[in-house]
């Protein structure tokens, strides 16, 4: 077998580091000790290489060390594949490009292989999509410790066809979860790379379990009844507390009633995002959606999504927005709660708040991005001092919590323009025991917690999906104004300029700083002649659509003015910009805008 270049030093570190680990060099010298004392007669001066590899053969060390040395080569060139690949990269269930896979001999593999599923019911009378158009797919999104593995999309059946497998790297310490209610059923295989020297017993794997579960219901358990005497001892502060939006435990989406400070933890986003105000607006165009209630009413489903189910998605409910931002702003050292109250009209909400050093509260809105500083109202002060006007929208609030604390307000009102956020002041904020939390919600506490996986960067192009959709839309303007028997004609110069009024938006939306306007205005004077009119209406959505944003665009009689307009010397223009975030979250920019001759 020829080794490329470079290969033999590597190949020798690689042996080299296997014999070390199997101990062969003493054992060969317990052999050869052996062999002259038992073996050779007194006249033999000499050992031969010979009398000492049938000794080593038949003690059974050289089968050893080349089982061990089980190299995975490539089945086309025959030689020795490239240094190991990370392990979150996917390889194909086919035998022959497992063999090509690079399997790191002193680390351990769990090989993963999503053969087929079936008892998806919902998809069961899914119709055949039609010719060109674009059918539902199924993607199966996996979380095995710091490793984010995604399958290739196939489309919505009842028995969709995955054929698709994932290398795992395996550590000694797991935690998982179950779900409770069935989407349907994967029937996958399991393989061990490479294969283990010694299998446990089924008995001590189920032993072990059984210990671990035992464990983690103790802890749960001995948890509720200090969660429970807590709350006798709050409702005694005052009876009005009772109705406060004090909520310490909540409902994943697998039916799991946890406390909530498991859903929260430092998540630091490498460097793939910057700064906490960036890191604000990742999570605000995330999309928004409540959790489907099933039944009338207008009663709000309690659901919190875990991190990895809220990824995946790429969307959730403002729980879910709201405890991604505060273990972001965790991860980049600010000291942030998740605050459980109400907005207008009563209604639930949660929102992030960081404390500052000096003692400044200011809330971030998940939702939007948007950050208020908390100046309380004083109402012991005569009228004569003006009182501060809150511009957030929150109205009450119960309680706050982070990874690490739980605080209930038992302030008189729980009005947020009335509250003091002294945390460190028990006659204003009642806490939960910090070992108590501990003992439940830290990594690794119980078995049943999921660990938080990565965030994963954008692999959405942004120039790419930036021109695809601003030429679909064009298609769908000219075809709207065909309808309406107009002609249409593009200025792509026009257009063009409309780029750093959509920059300076997302930057301001981001920073919350304006920046570029003068430089627009002048650019856009300069190319509208004397006696013409322009008019620029830009609008914002955190998905792709094109047929989706143009309803919408319409739906606005400013921008509906724009793209109907009629008059001498017509010419549109339109503009789109992508902004990418990770988990391939995006703010979609586009302006529509047209100038034309003033006919009097």
């Amino acid at each position: 077998m020829a080794l490329a270049p470079g290969k033999a030093s590597e190949l020798k570190q690689i042996i080299h580091q296997q014999l070390t680990k199997m101990d062969v060099h003493s054992r060969v010298r317990e052999v050869l000790a052996e062999t002259i004392r038992e073996e050779l007669a007194p006249e033999h001066q000499q050992l031969s290489e010979q009398h000492l590899m049938k000794a080593l053969i038949r003690r059974g060390i050289i089968n050893d060390v080349m089982k061990e040395l089980s190299f995975v080569t490539d089945m086309n060139s025959g030689e020795i594949s490239s240094p190991p690949k990370p392990s979150t990269h996917f390889i194909d269930t086919q035998p022959a490009v497992l063999k090509k896979t690079n399997i790191d001999p002193t680390r351990r593999y769990l090989y993963l292989q999503v053969l087929s599923g079936k008892a998806f019911l919902e998809h069961l009378q899914e119709p055949e999509p039609l010719p060109g158009q674009t059918c539902s797919t199924f993607t199966l999104c996996l979380h095995f410790r710091n490793q984010r593995f995604r399958s290739k999309p196939v489309p919505c059946a009842c028995e969709p066809d995955f054929s698709d497998g994932f290398l795992l790297e395996v550590y000694k310490d797991t935690l998982g979860s179950e779900s409770k209610v069935s989407v349907g059923v994967l029937n996958i295989r399991l393989e061990m790379y490479p294969k283990l020297n010694k299998i446990l017993s089924q008995e001590i794997v189920s032993t072990q379990l059984a210990l671990e579960r035992q464990k983690t219901a103790e802890k749960e358990r001995l948890f509720l009844v200090y969660a429970k005497q807590w709350w006798r001892e709050y409702l005694q502060i005052r009876t009005s507390h009772n109705t406060r939006l004090v909520k310490i435990f909540a409902q994943d989406e697998n039916g799991i009633n946890r406390p909530v400070c498991s859903y929260v933890r430092p998540l630091r986003a490498g460097r793939i995002l910057d700064t906490p105000r960036q890191a604000a607006r990742f999570v605000s165009v995330l999309g928004y959606e409540r959790a489907p209630v099933i039944g009338g009413g207008n009663s709000k489903q309690e659901q919190w999504c875990t991190l990895l189910a809220f990824l995946c998605r790429n969307k959730g409910d403002c729980e879910d927005h709201a405890n991604l931002l505060c273990s972001l702003l965790l991860g980049f050292g600010l000291e942030a709660f998740v605050c459980v109250g109400t907005k207008a009209k009563g209604v639930p909400h949660t929102w992030v708040m960081t404390y500052g050093i000096d003692g400044m509260v200011t809330f971030w809105e998940s939702l939007t991005g948007h950050r208020y500083i908390h100046n309380p109202i004083k109402p012991d002060d005569p009228p004569i001092i003006e009182q501060p006007k809150p511009a957030y929208p929150y109205r009450t609030i119960g309680c706050l919590f982070n990874h690490q604390r739980f605080l209930a307000n038992c302030q008189p009102s729980d009005a947020v323009e009335l509250c003091v956020f002294d945390l460190h002041d028990e006659s204003k904020w009642k806490p939960m025991s910090g070992e108590a939390i501990k003992s439940v919600c830290s990594p690794g506490a119980t078995t049943a917690l999921p660990p938080f996986p990565p965030l994963c960067a954008s692999v959405i192009d942004a120039a790419a999906a930036s021109n695809e959709l601003e030429l679909q839309l064009r298609i769908l303007v000219a075809e709207h104004r065909k309808d309406l028997g107009l002609a249409t004609v593009w200025d792509d110069q026009l257009s063009y300029l409309l780029s750093p009024a959509l920059a300076a938006y997302e930057l301001e939306r981001t920073t919350g700083v304006s920046s570029g306007n003068e430089e627009f205005q002048d650019a856009i004077r300069r190319a509208v002649p004397d006696g013409h009119t322009f008019k620029g209406f830009p609008i914002h959505f955190v998905y792709k659509n094109a047929r989706r944003a143009f309803a919408a665009c319409l739906r606005s009689p400013f921008c509906e003015e724009i793209l109907c307009c009629r008059g001498d010397q017509v010419r549109l223009a339109v503009r789109v910009r992508v902004f990418t975030y990770p988990e391939s979250a995006c703010a979609v920019w586009i302006m529509f805008a047209c100038k034309y001759r003033c006919v009097l």
